[in-house]
């Protein structure tokens, strides 16, 4: 990574206001995180970055923006921190706006920004100074309760020297052929799709390893453009989907209707109240209709990955809605095209 000192980063900031701080990073040759620790005593603070401390703390604030992406699509939800369940590998927000599956060891560090003109954010990054969950504040948050919210985060030693490693590249796909029938007999075992990642890692393999190997009907290769169809559709029929995007340190989740989907350049974008997507389709190099068993009944979704084999996002239906919202999204995968036999690898 280039060698730049924090006076040279904040200048480089301060001469790219309109620049999104991940773009800047990247053009700079830094991580994000890199960046904003750059800032601190200039807007920034630095925080304790455990889950444990930050996500009770948000509640005071009411209603914010959470933010989790990863190199191709964002997932922006609105509402409050409430209804949060600690574990030492994997914590839980669970209500009716805000759902994410948090996993501790990847927030590594974090910091409190405060840009001025009611831009406040709270940023989590991981080791890489790879950005893995931020939160927003808006018209409707509290910013009365800004600064005792981060008075009790904050580190004691704010200048406190900070490394950031190489970033971990994807994983690649990994099969392995000779234990086929055992993946899909333990595929044909599953009660719960949760159970799907322990069956993949005990037979050495990984999500798209095993998709690549286990072939119909527990996985179909489908054509180009089957996202944006899949959501142009469910937003005309109005069929609640599952919208799951993440990265090492944060999952996020949709779930609910889709009304406004559009197109921009090589961006798909689903802007509703309470609730944006943007997903580069150009990055998109494989997309999977997947089944799985659960005690509600099969799951479908649709999975994509990039060129790198890492996972982009999962959308699937939702099965404790209606009968009839569970066949209308059946029925939309089921009716998205394969991909032809002819056409190379790339869709």
């Amino acid at each position: 990574m280039t060698d730049l000192t924090q006076e040279a980063l904040r200048t480089a900031r301060a001469g790219s206001p309109d620049l999104r701080a991940r773009d800047l990073a990247r053009r700079l040759g830094v991580s994000e995180g890199a960046l904003v620790h750059a800032h601190i005593d200039h807007g920034a603070q630095a925080i304790t970055p455990h889950p444990d401390a930050i996500i009770p703390a948000l509640r005071a604030l009411g209603p914010v923006m959470a933010l989790t992406r990863n190199d191709s699509c964002v997932i922006e939800k609105t509402g409050i921190y409430d209804h949060y369940r600690p574990g030492p590998h994997a914590g839980l927000v669970v209500n009716d706006t805000i759902d994410l599956r948090i996993f501790p060891k990847h927030w590594v560090h974090g910091f409190a920004l405060d840009e001025g003109a009611g831009r406040r954010s709270i940023q989590i990054f991981d080791a890489s100074g790879t950005a893995v969950h931020k939160v927003w504040l808006g018209a409707g948050s509290d910013h009365g309760a800004w600064g005792a919210v981060i008075e009790a985060l904050r580190l004691p030693l704010q200048q406190a020297p900070v490394a950031f490693e190489p970033p971990a590249p994807p994983e690649p796909a990994r099969a392995n052929p000779a234990r086929r029938a055992e993946l899909l007999a333990g595929w044909d075992a599953l009660t719960d799709t949760h159970q799907f990642l322990r069956l993949t890692a005990r037979l050495k393999m990984n999500r798209l390893g095993a998709y690549r190997l286990a072939g119909a009907p527990y996985v179909r290769r489908l054509a180009g453009g089957a996202v944006q169809t899949l959501l142009a559709r469910a937003a005309l029929l109005q069929v609640p989907v599952m919208v799951f995007v993440g990265n090492r340190g944060m999952i996020e989740i949709h779930t609910g209707p889709v009304h406004r989907v559009l197109e921009r350049g090589p961006w798909l974008n689903v802007l509703d109240p309470g609730f944006d997507l943007h997903l580069r389709m150009d990055h998109v190099a494989e997309a999977y209709h997947v089944q799985k068993m659960t005690q509600r009944g099969m799951a479908h979704s649709v999975e994509v990955f990039d060129d790198r084999g890492a996972l982009i996002a999962q959308i699937f239906g939702v099965l404790r809605a209606s009968p009839e919202a569970v066949e209308g999204w059946n029925t939309l995968v089921a009716e998205l095209p394969d991909l032809p036999a002819h056409q190379p690898e790339g869709v």
